[in-house]
């Protein structure tokens, strides 16, 4: 708990704290109940800024304590819950000095005032940001006479919709306006060019129409950053539409329908630090005006339909730009191997680029140069990029040794050197922040580094179809990822996604789908009891290596498996009834192992089809052959084989201990002379008696 009674405090800063709680003690209001408790007694504040407190839970249920700070000019509730608070506007009314209102990200969602109130005034109101919050109603036509001296309104990312009133022309002060993200929807009227202080005007993603937007912005000669693509807008660019525009600064049309028309020698009067063309169409040939641009330092033109190019003019261009270059999904051809490229962010991915890798800056974080042809192996110089957190190589025809590079980059967090030609072993100093690792279709050789199962982030990790042996690593699998279930998930660059049978196009790897695919190797030994601790995988592929031993009973913890390929291996054994419990399991594959008994009973197993089994010969029950008695209870049957071999046992113990006793008593009658002479008196005696006893029985007979 904290009080302040500081009387004459005019500025108070509290942003980006941890705040549960924040009181003041004018009107004794909690804004919410928890520990962090501040207490605020402030009646002579100018400036208060109690924005950002990103990890904790601070909300309002209302904003009457506001009435007593009259003297306010600043105040900043950015990143507070007002999502309660349906008076927001009749409680700013109540700060007749405001100058400066910054209500971004409160989850606000209405305009709604209450009727009550007869006049609104907020005269002396010059920036008002209302920026990621969720109002979804129209823009009332009173909005903008709140004020007149407006100079500053973003109203970006919010649910809008509606045309934009005419009385947007009351705003003659206006020198920023961003209604990005949002719903609006009709025509520009061409009232917009009477805003003669514009200078930044903002109106991507929105579902604007008309043909007549260029003529609209001719005007605007105040203009230095324009963004109004990703809408229905049609019509024709020219030269003629940039004549007035000497100031412009940032051009963004991308995803727009316009028609461009700009002749070969056109210089336009503005020099610009971005421009974004995506997703437009500017091919065949590079739009030469962009090669007079000294000062770009974003650049993108991806999806643009470009193959041809000034080469000296073009590599001088892409060799200036200084932040960030996206030229992707064109049909990019040529050898830019002597090229040194100074940007952050380098998008080259989906062209036809040959020869060597183009050097980059140290400064470079991301890097994408996948689906091209480039050969030969990664360049010395990369290693001096510490900074890296992003790189994709896949689909080129890049070789040699990577332990060099991979080592030096220790902020990685997303690795894609698949499907080259790279060999080695895989490094065992790797970056600790590793998110997806992905060395498929290579020729690594060696054995998987213990290292990789200690990276807690890890939620992809493919090293399919390369040379890997030895057993996996029998260790704690630290890859909490895996483990531990995260509400959120992370969305990092685009992978190719193996699963189930199949290969899918992912545009976002997402950290929902967690994936160890170690197939197609020649990895040995049995598989460790850990790696069925992974609790949160969805796919699981060993299969086509040569593992062995049995699949534990602890499988059936893995609730979330969804894809599960252990086939082509020497796994013997009964497979667990505990794999009945992987309800979501979809694809099954245990083929062409020495598994044996029954099939376990479960509606999931029984589901899959023949081919998910077959290659067992041992293995019977649905969906193969019903079980005989031996065949469904292995440990007690003895096989045919070990039958025959007792049976004949048997019978040669007989014909022995026969033989034995026969030559045992017959032998010794033959070599004792006494024991002989017994015998045959016994033999006489007994005959003697037995002839006395006939002869006695048959006289007594004939009386009768």
């Amino acid at each position: 708990m904290c009080i302040l009674e500081l009387e004459f405090l005019s500025y108070l800063d509290l942003s980006f704290n941890d705040f549960d709680v924040i009181s003041f003690t004018t009107i004794q209001h909690n804004i919410t109940h928890a520990s962090n408790l501040l207490y605020l007694d402030l009646s002579n504040l100018i400036y208060l800024d109690l924005s950002n407190n990103e990890y904790s839970t601070l909300q309002m249920d209302n904003l009457d304590w506001l009435s007593p700070h009259s003297s306010l000019k600043y105040l900043n509730l950015s990143g507070i819950d007002l999502h309660k608070v349906t008076n927001w506007l009749q409680a700013v009314n109540t700060l007749p000095s405001l100058l400066e209102l910054q209500l971004s990200d409160c989850k606000l969602n209405n305009f709604i005032i209450n009727p009550s109130i007869e006049y609104l005034n907020l005269s002396s109101l010059l920036t008002l940001d209302l920026s990621l919050n969720n109002i979804t109603s129209q823009l009332p036509n009173w909005f903008f006479n709140l004020t007149k001296d407006l100079a500053y309104l973003d109203l970006y990312h919010n649910n809008i919709h509606g045309e934009i009133p005419s009385s947007l022309l009351n705003l003659q002060n206006l020198r920023y306006l961003d209604l990005s993200f949002n719903k609006l929807q009709g025509s520009i009227s061409d009232g917009i060019s009477q805003l003669p202080n514009i200078q930044h005007l903002d109106l991507y993603r929105n579902m604007l129409s008309g043909s007549n937007i260029p003529s609209t912005l001719e005007n605007l000669s105040s203009l230095n950053y324009l963004s109004i693509g990703g809408n229905n807008f049609s019509g024709e660019i020219s030269e003629n539409t940039f004549s007035k525009l000497s100031n412009l600064d940032w051009l963004d049309l991308a995803s727009s329908n316009f028609v461009f028309q700009f002749n070969l020698d056109w210089v336009p009067p503005f020099q610009l630090s971005g421009l974004l063309l995506s997703n437009t169409n500017q091919g065949p040939n590079f739009p030469s005006w962009i090669y007079t641009q000294k000062s770009l330092q974003s650049l993108d033109l991806s999806s643009s339909g470009i193959s041809l190019v000034n080469r000296n003019n073009f590599s001088s261009l892409i060799e200036r730009i200084s932040h960030y270059l996206d030229l992707s999904n064109n049909s990019l051809t040529g050898d830019i191997s002597n090229l040194t490229l100074k940007g952050d962010t380098l998008y080259l991915y989906r062209n036809s680029f040959t020869g060597g890798l183009p050097n980059i800056s140290l400064n470079a974080r991301d890097v994408d140069f996948s689906y091209n042809s480039f050969s030969g192996s990664i360049p010395h110089s990369w290693k001096n990029s510490k900074d890296l957190l992003f790189i994709n190589l896949w689909n080129n025809k890049l070789s040699g040794e990577v332990l060099e590079h991979v080592s030096d980059w220790t902020q990685l967090w997303f690795v894609n050197l698949g499907k080259n030609e790279f060999s080695g072993t895989i490094p065992i100093k790797m970056s600790q922040n590793l998110y997806v690792l992905i060395l498929r279709a290579n020729q690594f050789e060696g054995t998987i580094p213990t290292q990789l199962f200690n990276q807690s982030s890890l939620f992809h990790l493919d090293l399919a179809h390369n040379k890997l042996s030895g057993s996996m690593p029998e260790c704690i699998y630290n890859l909490t990822q895996m483990v531990i279930f995260h509400r959120g998930g992370s969305m990092v660059g685009s992978i190719e996604l193996f699963t189930k049978g199949q290969e899918y196009y992912m545009e976002y790897a997402d950290s929902i789908r967690k994936t160890i695919d170690l197939s197609a190797n020649n990895l040995s030994g049995e598989v460790p009891s850990e790696l069925f601790h992974l609790v949160q995988a969805q796919t699981l592929n060993l299969s086509h290596n040569n593992l062995i031993g049995k699949i534990p009973k602890t499988i059936g913890g893995m609730k979330n498996l969804e894809s599960l390929d252990l086939s082509n291996n020497k796994l013997s054994g009964e497979i667990p009834q505990s794999m009945a419990l992987l309800t979501f399991l979809e694809v099954l594959n245990l083929s062409c192992n020495n598994f044996d008994g029954k099939i376990p009973i479960g509606t999931q197993l029984q589901g899959f089809n023949v081919s998910s089994y077959i290659g067992n010969p041992n293995l019977c029950g649905a969906p193969l052959n019903n079980c005989t008695t031996e065949e469904e209870n292995p440990k007690n049957a003895t096989p045919s084989t070990d039958n025959d071999s007792i049976r004949e046992s048997l019978y040669l113990g007989m014909g022995v201990g026969f033989a034995a006793g026969f030559w045992g008593i017959c032998g010794s009658l033959f070599l004792i002379r006494k024991w002989r002479h017994a015998c045959f008196r016994f033999v006489d005696g007994v005959g003697d008696k037995l002839y006395v006893t006939l002869m006695v029985k048959l006289n007594s007979f004939r009386r009768n």
